[in-house]
Order: C-alpha cells, then sequence, then structure tokens
C-alpha cells in the first residue's frame, strides 16, 4: 500500500553527480543532505576518490579478493590490509603519495624477505585496482624498494638427521608419508591429496596429479602445471607401499585415528609427534610427559624432507633439468638454488677428481 504522505527533497551535486535524500518536512531533508554531502567528501561511505583508504581496503577485500582467492591466501589479504590500515587507514585514497607508502614498507627492514615481497605485492595491488577503479590517477605503490630483509633458507637434513628420521619411520605412524617425503620429494600438498591409484607398483612411480589446497579441504590440481608429474619410487619405499596397498580411490595417508584423510593440522600434529620421537630415540628424558631437552633442531620441517631430496638427486648425478622435473618445478632457477648447494661429500668427490686432474698434469 503506497503511502500518501509528501516527502520533501533536498538535491546537492559532487563531481557532477546527483544525490537526492528524503525528509518529512524540508529541513530534515536539508540536514540528511548535508550530512551525506560530508560523508562522501570524507570518503565515510561511497566508492569514490574522496573515501578512505581504509574503506577502499575493505572493498578491495570483498570485490576482489572474497571468493576469488584460496582461504589461505585471503587470510594473508586479511593481515596485510590489517596492517596498510594501522599505518595510513585514515587518509583519503587520493592523497597517498609513494612516500607513505616507501616509509611504510621500510618498517619490514630485518623481517623476511618472502613476507616482505608478499605485503609489497598486496600494497600494489590495492592501488592498482584503485587507478582500474579511477579513483585515483596513478599507482602510488609503483617501483615501491625492498627494505634489507632476512632470506629464510630450507635446508637438507644432516646425516644424523637421517639415519634418525629412517630409525623413527619405521614404527611411527607418519613414517610412510616422512619417507616419501624424503624419497620422491613431494608437497605436502600433495602428499595429503594423494591416492592409491596414483601408485603404479608395475612402473614403480607415483603418479603426482593433485594436491590439498592450503588452508581448506578442497584437493585441486598441482601448485604449477610443471607439479604434475612422475616421480620414481626407490626399492625400499616400494616394499613399504606394498605392504600399506588399500582400495584405488582412498587416500594414501589418513589420520591414524578416524582414517579420513589428512588436513593441515592433523598433518603438522602428526610431524610434532615424529619429531618427539625422534629426541626420545636420540636418548631425549622425558618428565611428566614433557622433554627435558631438545635434540632435533627445530627449524627441520617437512619442507627438509623435499629439499633433500633435490639434493640427493644432484649427488646421485641426476641433470638438472631432469631435477626440476621431478621436483615439480615450472622455474629451473627454483631448482638450482636447491641443487647447487655443496654438501662435504660432493666437495670430498671434486677434491679426488681435481687431484686425479693435476696428477695426470704433472706426469705430462
Amino acid at each position: 500500500m503506497k503511502s500518501n504522505y509528501n516527502y520533501k527533497v533536498s538535491t546537492f551535486y559532487i563531481n557532477g553527480k546527483q544525490y537526492k535524500e528524503r525528509g518529512k518536512t524540508q529541513k530534515e531533508a536539508d540536514q540528511k543532505a548535508a550530512l551525506k554531502k560530508k560523508q562522501l567528501e570524507s570518503g565515510e561511505v561511497g566508492v569514490s576518490n574522496n573515501m578512505s583508504v581504509r574503506n577502499w581496503c575493505d572493498v578491495w577485500i570483498e570485490t576482489y579478493k572474497q571468493g576469488t582467492v584460496a582461504e589461505k591466501t585471503l587470510r594473508e589479504c586479511r593481515r596485510y590490509v590489517g596492517m596498510v590500515c594501522n599505518e595510513i587507514g585514515g587518509y583519503r585514497l587520493k592523497d597517498v603519495k609513494d612516500v607513505h607508502l616507501q616509509e611504510m614498507l621500510n618498517k619490514m627492514q630485518g623481517k623476511s624477505t618472502s613476507d616482505t615481497r608478499k605485503y609489497r605485492i598486496a600494497i600494489n595491488s590495492i592501488f592498482s585496482r584503485a587507478v582500474k577503479s579511477r579513483l585515483i590517477p596513478y599507482n602510488p605503490a609503483d617501483d615501491l624498494a625492498l627494505p634489507l630483509t632476512v632470506q629464510g633458507k630450507r635446508r637438507s637434513i644432516t646425516d644424523v638427521e637421517r639415519e634418525l628420521i629412517l630409525q623413527v619411520a619405521e614404527t611411527h605412524g607418519a613414517g610412510l608419508w616422512v619417507k616419501t617425503m624424503l624419497y620422491c620429494g613431494l608437497r605436502p600438498g600433495e602428499v595429503m591429496a594423494l591416492r592409491w591409484c596414483n601408485v603404479d607398483f608395475v612402473n614403480r612411480r607415483l603418479c603426482v596429479v593433485e594436491a590439498k589446497e592450503s588452508g581448506s579441504a578442497r584437493i585441486k590440481s598441482t601448485k604449477t602445471a610443471a607439479g604434475v608429474r612422475d616421480v620414481p619410487i626407490p626399492a625400499p619405499l616400494l616394499s613399504d607401499f606394498k605392504k600399506a596397498k588399500g582400495l584405488p580411490f582412498d587416500n594414501v595417508f589418513v589420520k591414524p585415528q578416524s582414517g579420513k584423510p589428512h588436513n593441515e593440522k592433523s598433518f603438522y600434529a602428526q610431524w610434532r609427534s615424529f619429531k618427539r620421537e625422534m629426541n626420545i630415540q636420540a636418548g631425549v628424558k622425558v618428565y611428566r610427559n614433557k622433554l627435558l631437552d631438545d635434540f632435533v633442531a627445530p627449524d627441520l620441517s617437512p619442507y627438509c624432507l623435499r629439499h633433500t631430496f633435490c639434493t640427493d638427486l644432484q649427488a646421485a648425478d641426476v641433470g638438472i633439468d631432469e631435477a626440476r622435473r621431478l621436483m615439480g618445478h615450472s622455474d629451473i632457477s627454483v631448482t638450482s638454488n636447491i641443487y647447487t648447494h655443496y654438501t662435504d661429500e660432493m666437495m670430498l668427490r671434486v677434491a679426488q677428481k681435481m687431484d686425479s686432474f693435476h696428477a695426470q698434469k704433472v706426469a705430462k
């Protein structure tokens, strides 16, 4: 049923666009119009170059990120947006200059290189989208310089760690997937998605075609197209797979209690349990269910096993291009960062070759 009430209207313009506010009286309509105009000019409401950075970041997250990226990526985006808003959230979008963003990024000095790069990418994305939306004329985040940061490095395991890992793997529930990462170089997400139909017993190879999406329960294609690959199964691991063989579409690695597929929480809980057992096997005493010491290095992670697989390929004289394919890297430079690490054994082999070379020269 339509109301017969005769509302009063107050009209105003901003940047050539007409706005109207209604009220029961002209005074009420004018007051509403004055408030709306103030909010629009200050950037409290509406999408315009007058809006605050904080409001634009909310639009950026909800419109361009939510529902379009993985949950883990969305959480990272929200974290970086929070960092931006803590620094310049109250600025009007159009007032932000490159110096503001560079000063903000410089506060990451001494932090992780990877995290700082991601932060810079997020800042650039926020403001480049504002340019595409014609809210600002140029991107103040262009050409931001990275401050001095700390380059984190994943490492190979030591000989002592290898011996201890293989010892614990014989009895621990996580032993098979730990050995799979060490002997076949799979990523954690690829391990969690592996099914028995991906284990080719006849040709002795793992067919890597899927991976668990980080931060969610979704199984999707591998990280990159290069991630789809076959990896040979060494003899010791093949016998373990034969003993554990399940139905074709069952997951190879499951939660020990429920038998359900692993999520990240259960996967890393098993890894912590594995490291605890390594400590106990190494002789660390336990008091009231707590370790009294820590023999195992704190930086020992599942990725160290994958890293070791790559350095083992080098030690076995597998070419770098073959190593790239087996690692599932799309860029050979990523492989070379690992592959070119020299172990003591490799240095000794090089020294022996050089001794032989120089001896032949002297003999001539």
